[in-house]
């Protein structure tokens, strides 16, 4: 609520430096491996290259973001399953995905994914914890930080959601 109420205010503060994203990536991922494999799910990291360009960013606000798609991920993600992660390198910015085959949004309520509070009808119905505002505190900290972020999904499919970040100019 702290980050949500000074993105309100205009006021979250953006420490930008070049980190590798990729490192901050595996990290995120050996936390939510033990949760992912308790409910037979797998998390797979595809990075394009090994010569990934740094990251330019706030790396402790952009591991927010990440955790909080792979989370989603394993929450939304029923019985055995896969998620895939990915990071690529695209003119000038890092890709980063999260794919799951969960339960996905459905289509009428795509237009209000990341606005503060909102919970999809389909997700209320698995009990799953949330407060309605990790995606949008997602979406603030990838705007600060000169990025785009989005989503592709299909109910009973599965979600694709994904940022950019500026990559260093080095």
């Amino acid at each position: 609520l702290l980050n949500v109420s000074r993105i309100d205010q205009g006021r979250l503060p953006i420490h930008k430096a070049e980190f590798p994203l990729s490192e901050l990536v595996k990290e995120a991922i050996a936390e939510f491996k033990p949760i992912a494999s308790a409910t037979n799910i797998e998390i797979d990291f595809e990075a394009a290259k090994a010569d990934l360009p740094q990251a330019f960013g706030d790396s402790s606000l952009l591991k927010l973001v990440v955790e909080n798609f792979i989370d989603n991920a394993v929450r939304y993600t029923k019985g055995a399953g896969k998620i895939v992660v990915a990071i690529v390198s695209k003119k000038g910015k890092l890709l980063f995905s999260v794919k799951d085959g969960g339960v996905g949004i459905p289509k009428a309520d795509q237009r209000h994914i990341f606005q503060k509070f909102f919970r999809s009808d389909n997700v209320l119905k698995y009990q799953t914890q949330g407060s309605g505002l990790g995606l949008y505190i997602a979406k603030s900290i990838i705007e600060k930080s000169g990025g785009k972020i989005g989503f592709k999904s299909e109910q009973g499919k599965g979600s694709m959601f994904w940022f950019t970040v500026p990559a260093s100019k080095k």
